[in-house]
């Protein structure tokens, strides 16, 4: 979130939707690919990389759903509007990412050590064509998704919680995909399935972290996670800046979407400033705000006597929420 994206968000959600409909209809086939070679192979990696793609499949569905609901409009039930909806959907999707990926794979693996499993000559052969065209599916589909985080500034790209799904999800594959046919050339050279059981478990354990850290994101935006510091500091040294604040006593900022921000300040004006004034100076300010930071359009000011402040409740901390008010959209 370091820098504001020059980007309209529809444009960029047309490109996202796209991302995410290339990733779904690779994921499809593939996952009917890997469930077919599996079962005629007999191999434990395989049918977890099936489980996978399956699960993938399940959270781009949650993916469209997210970038479709996240832009309606703010209503009276819904003030601030409906950007959270992306982190749930997101959340959601790391669940899946968990249950049907992480948790099948280690069925998989364990079954495969416990009872052992025999393959074909021709059962290879056929799992390493399936795992050769569904590397080169995920494989296009991570480069389409990588290029679009590269055109909407690389680091920056990746603060959209649907898109960096698809990186995780894409780029889990193609590790998934190497591991698989690794599993599977080691069963077949020695003999031992333990290799490939091995292998499906180390998918799991890998899904099972890619959920971890998706899930652990999605949670801190969906609780309020402040912004990020640059921004933080950039709006700090605004208010700061400006003639008529003779402090800053409190800035508190919350992510309400992809493109919506909440700042709340409790300011300190100097003395001698009438009441006209004082609103003047505040509709400035947040103008001021909103054009330096593009993503904070909810702005709101409280303007205190900070050395009344002390007096009255000299044990309340600095950083304390402020009773804040002011306006939407930061006019």
């Amino acid at each position: 979130m370091g820098n504001d994206s020059t980007e309209p968000p529809k444009r960029s959600d047309r490109k996202t939707r796209v991302t995410v409909l290339v990733a779904l209809g690779a994921n499809l086939v593939i996952a009917v690919a890997k469930a077919v070679g599996g079962l005629v192979a007999g191999s434990p990696a395989l049918l977890s990389e099936a489980a996978h793609s399956v699960a993938d499949s399940l959270n781009e569905v949650f993916l469209l759903a997210a970038l479709r609901r996240s832009r309606r409009p703010a209503d009276r039930r819904h003030p601030f509007g409906y950007g959270k909806e992306r982190f749930f959907w997101s959340l959601l999707a790391a669940v899946g990412i968990f249950v049907m990926g992480g948790c099948f794979s280690f069925f998989q693996g364990f079954e495969a050590l416990r009872n052992g499993a025999e393959e074909s000559f021709h059962g290879y052969v056929a799992g390493f064509v399936v795992l050769a065209v569904a590397l080169l599916a995920e494989g296009a589909s991570l480069l389409r998704a990588l290029r679009q985080v590269h055109q909407q500034g690389g680091t920056s790209g990746m603060r959209d919680p649907a898109l960096r799904t698809v990186v995780a999800e894409d780029g889990t594959a193609v590790l998934g995909v190497t591991l698989a046919g690794v599993g599977m050339a080691l069963h077949m050279v020695t003999g031992q399935v333990v290799w490939e059981a091995s292998a499906s478990l180390a998918i799991g354990v890998l899904l099972v972290y890619v959920a971890y850290r998706l899930g652990r994101d999605a949670r801190d935006q969906l609780i309020g996670q402040a912004a990020d510091e640059e921004q933080s500091h950039r709006i700090r040294a605004l208010l700061e800046a400006q003639p008529e604040i003779d402090s800053v006593e409190a800035l508190l900022t919350m992510q309400l979407g992809l493109d919506s921000t909440l700042v709340a300040a409790r300011i300190d004006l100097v003395p001698g400033l009438d009441s006209e004034e004082v609103e003047d100076v505040a509709v400035r300010i947040k103008r001021s705000v909103a054009h330096t930071v593009q993503q904070a359009d909810q702005i709101f000011l409280d303007v205190t006597d900070a050395s009344t402040a002390r007096a009255a409740a000299p044990g309340v901390a600095a950083g304390r929420s402020p009773a804040a008010t002011g306006e939407r959209g930061g006019a």
